[in-house]
């Protein structure tokens, strides 16, 4: 909501799927139920709701109504509204009502209700039977080929009724509400048409064009097909995809260097219809000449390229500087016959204002998101922003298209409603707002009353992007500042476990919007753009919302947008720290590898002394650690002295494939002895070698509690002691992800420019243990012959770091490598544990939250004789607090497995 007033928020507590009825192909679900969620519950009875947006893993059936989306499906299923039966709402008095098709009966019946509720339909009644105004519905409204219609009040389909137009549809006011951004009443239950799910079978062509014409010609074709979707993406889009580490996985379809390329999904019941259906599409898009490649993709790679798609509206904000693709003309849309010349006059136009802009979105339904990119940081471009939104309302008109498809009017284009339906539409909007919610307390400001564009943006005309001096290098993005301004408020962190992946874990537990990445973004912009602080850093807002965030690191791979959350509350801390001094905890947890050498003099007297109970309860008061988490034991003998006492004397068990450096992490060398033994045996037993090189902490426990200045000594103490030793033909190897993992990413945040060089040859030389040896096996170096074949159940869980900085599937591969063993990769992101977050009082109840939406409740699913697999010092001891069950180091599994003699 942009303005005054009140965030109704039902994402928390009316999110309940209430009835399904498979018969009817019916479901009514409160309006906070997730798209997604929905269609995992309805997936067993066979059915789905079709309307399917790029956000559809964290978009509410409630903000599907109000903006009646469509999506990449509506080429066959069309938007919400052609799904949407019935509402229960609140109106504006307060009063409820029911919203349902009426026939004439019900309709006769609908206009002596008693209340706001009779009134509505007495003034629906009297609006739409006055002299003209059928005629000037007609002559205003979209062309009726034209799907996708958003903009004012839809009077246009209530006028197609049978009360006012002989034959049509019963009488519906639910066809009035949906995409009525909730302007005119408030959602409680929402009833839904289901449709079976589609054809198993599908095949993606991803058909390539040199130039956007090119392709909207292709569009027409193609649309003659029996297409699931049609999508695009332009060269801007696919260019800022190279930004994201996630999305740079994805382009692996990609040949060239398109200017357009086309995502269309052939569907069959059986392979060979799906592909029939594909084959004869490529055929007819190749007959116009006009394509260059054509390539065909299938499951489980189609999820990848739809994963690039969906990542369109994030990926446009990695975008160097303050200029960036802005969402003046959002979702035009116009008959599919006229895409082709309304593109170029659109292409013109923006030209013309000396800008470009990025394309994207629903090709196939004539609907094109169309960003300019402009800086709103100058008043010049503000004005642009405003001209170019005005001269495309005029050419959208011109083309009889909707000026808004999907999206909405909003703030940014109520303004021109009066210019593209005139006057006696625009005084009908007026009234339909004035009868249904006279104070204007629902969602005011939005279709009618509008103010102008450009007042309440987010930036000031001429507004200086304040600089702060940082110990973390953020001149990537140009500050911190920009790093934050990065988020574009797509939402990607807000989806739940369930949708995969690890971003954003405190949000999952608490579905607050401030524990978010996208809160906690929003909040770094404010302070740090507006605060009257001498530090603004210290602003008590910003220490609320960085409280959660357990630096997991999900939104430096997940984010589209390149947010990077981690490395923002690291140097928040830092910059907190030094107005206020740095915490008795934060000293003890972020220098712990310090105490830890001392404690090892006498590691059996300190494991007796930390497990006593005073001093259990003096850790309670003086670092406030939570009296139910367990402690983890110091090993009676350090990693690198165990490596030098036996551990590199060891023998091979084959020929020497390699020899390689094993950086003897904190975790490693004080808890986690066995752990390091294993992987000492396993790669000797490989036929590797293993050393240890002179090296210091990693600095991840500095990192984490905000000690930057500690993080770069350490870093740069590495680099120097390391570079010169780690070479291609002997890596370094890590078995904890989060210490040997910031080596590949916040290490060049840390160093001098000069020694980034250093840095980036280190880290290209650097590895997970389960990295390197992937790497070898996929070299023909180890393989099933190196293992016995004893049956084995593993369950994998991937650390955060490895599922953000590496990939989680080596690990599974290489467990899979011994023929007895079947793998399974748990669900869920993070553990809870992060460190020293999950010891801490007051963020124990959280760190087990969220080790309960999905980790956990999976490792007691397992049966007895299952191995538990975990990477993650702080995973192995969530689990064994969490379940009472012992996890092990992949590099303790493999090691078991080795075939001996």
């Amino acid at each position: 909501m942009v303005g005054s007033g009140l965030v109704v928020d039902t994402s928390r507590h009316m999110n309940r799927i209430l009835e399904t009825d498979p018969e009817a192909r019916t479901v009514t679900v409160e309006p906070g139920v997730i798209r997604d969620e929905l269609n995992r519950h309805l997936k067993p009875l066979g059915l789905f709701f079709g309307p399917n947006t790029s956000t559809a893993n964290r978009c509410m059936i409630g903000g599907m109504v109000g903006n009646n989306s469509c999506g990449s499906t509506s080429v066959v299923y069309g938007s919400t509204r052609d799904r949407l039966l019935a509402l229960d709402t609140v109106l504006s008095d307060g009063s409820r009502a029911t919203f349902r098709a009426l026939d004439a009966a019900g309709w006769d019946a609908a206009q002596r209700l008693p209340g706001l509720e009779g009134k509505l339909y007495r003034h629906i009644g009297d609006l739409m039977s006055r002299p003209g105004m059928a005629q000037e519905i007609r002559a205003r409204y979209p062309k009726p080929a034209i799907r996708r219609r958003n903009t004012g009040y839809a009077l246009d389909l209530l006028l197609d009724t049978t009360p006012f137009t002989a034959g049509g549809p019963d009488f519906n006011f639910c066809r009035l509400l949906a995409g009525s951004e909730g302007t005119l009443a408030l959602s409680h239950r929402i009833t839904l048409q289901l449709d079976p799910l589609p054809p198993p079978h599908l095949v993606l062509v991803c058909a390539h064009y040199p130039s956007m014409r090119a392709m909207t010609e292709a569009v027409v074709t193609a649309m003659r097909h029996p297409l699931h979707a049609c999508e695009l993406m332009d060269r801007t889009v696919l260019e800022c995809t190279k930004a994201s580490i996630e999305q740079q996985w994805n382009r692996f379809f990609l040949e060239g260097d398109p200017a357009a390329v086309l995502i269309m999904e052939c569907r069959g019941e059986t392979p060979a219809e799906a592909e029939s259906v594909a084959d004869t599409l490529i055929a007819d898009l190749q007959a116009l000449g006009t394509g260059y490649a054509f390539p065909k993709v299938k499951p489980p790679l189609a999820d990848r390229v739809w994963a690039l798609r969906a990542a369109g509206l994030g990926v446009l904000a990695n975008l160097p500087g303050d200029p960036k693709a802005v969402a003046c003309i959002e979702d035009t849309a116009v008959a599919l016959s006229d895409l082709p010349d309304y593109i170029d006059d659109l292409d013109r136009t923006i030209r013309g204002f000396g800008q470009r802009a990025a394309y994207f979105a629903h090709a196939g339904d004539g609907e094109i998101h169309v960003r300019p990119i402009l800086d709103l940081k100058r008043a010049e471009d503000q004005q642009l922003f405003h001209d170019i939104t005005s001269a495309v309302a005029d050419l959208v008109q011109r083309y009889g298209g909707s000026f808004s498809g999907e999206h909405g009017d909003g703030r940014l284009r109520g303004s021109f409603i009066p210019r593209l339906y005139g006057e006696t539409l625009s005084a009908a909007f007026a009234e339909v707002k004035e009868v249904w919610d006279p104070a204007a307390i629902l969602n005011p400001g939005k279709i009618t009353a509008v103010p102008p564009m450009l007042q309440d943006l987010r930036y000031a005309p001429g507004q200086v992007t304040r600089e702060y001096a940082t110990v973390l290098d953020f001149s990537d993005t140009g500050g911190i500042l920009r790093m934050a301004e990065k988020c574009n408020g797509s939402g990607d962190c807000r989806k739940l476990p369930t949708a995969g992946g690890t971003m954003c874990p405190s949000y999952q537990a608490t579905r607050e919007e401030k524990d978010s990445t996208r809160g906690r973004a929003n909040a770094l912009r404010e302070y740090l753009t507006h605060s009257t602080r001498a530090n603004p850093f210290t602003e008590p807002a910003l220490a609320e919302a960085m409280d959660l965030c357990i630096s997991c690191k999900g939104c430096t791979r997940e984010c589209p947008s390149g947010v990077d959350l981690s490395a923002l509350k690291a140097e928040w801390q830092h910059q907190v720290h030094r107005t206020e001094g740095i915490p008795l905890r934060a000293r003890l947890f972020g220098r712990i590898a310090r105490w830890n050498r001392l404690l090892a003099l006498a590691p059996g007297l300190a494991n007796a002394l930390l497990s006593a109970r005073p001093l259990r309860a003096l850790l309670g008061v003086v670092a406030g650690v939570h009296p139910e988490r367990t402690l983890p034991r110091l090993t009676p003998e350090g990693f690198r002295a165990w490596h030098r006492r036996e551990g590199s004397h060891l023998p091979l068990g084959t020929e020497e494939r390699g020899r390689v450096w094993l950086f003897a992490d904190e975790f490693t060398e004080h808890y986690d002895l066995e752990a390091g033994k294993a992987a000492v045996r396993l790669l000797h037993g490989l036929g590797y070698r293993t050393g240890i090189p002179p090296h210091t902490e990693s600095g991840r426990a500095a990192l984490s509690k905000g000690l930057l200045d500690d993080a770069r000594q350490l870093a740069r103490a590495n680099v120097r002691r390391l570079e010169p030793l780690v070479t291609d033909d002997r890596p370094l190897i890590g078995l904890e992800p989060s210490a040997i993992l910031g080596i590949r990413d916040e290490y060049r945040r840390l160093v001098e420019e000069g020694e980034r060089t250093l840095v980036d040859r280190l880290a290209s030389r650097t590895f997970l243990l389960e990295e390197f040896l992937y790497r070898e096996a996929q070299a023909g170096r180890i393989g099933a012959e190196d293992f016995d074949e004893r049956p084995r159940h593993v369950a994998l869980h991937g650390h955060c770091h490895q599922k953000a900085l590496s990939d989680v599937g080596q690990a599974a591969f290489l467990l899979g490598l011994p023929k007895g063993h079947r793998v399974e990769v748990l669900p869920g992101g993070c553990c809870g544990m992060a460190g020293s977050f999950g010891y801490e009082r007051e963020h124990y109840a959280v760190s087990m939250r969220i080790g309960e939406l999905a980790l956990l409740p999976a490792v007691r699913a397992l049966p007895e004789q299952a191995v538990v697999a975990a990477s993650g010092h702080s995973c192995r001891h969530q689990v064994k607090d969490g379940t009472g069950r012992t996890a092990l180091h992949v590099a303790q599994v493999l090691e078991a497995a080795l075939r001996r003699g």
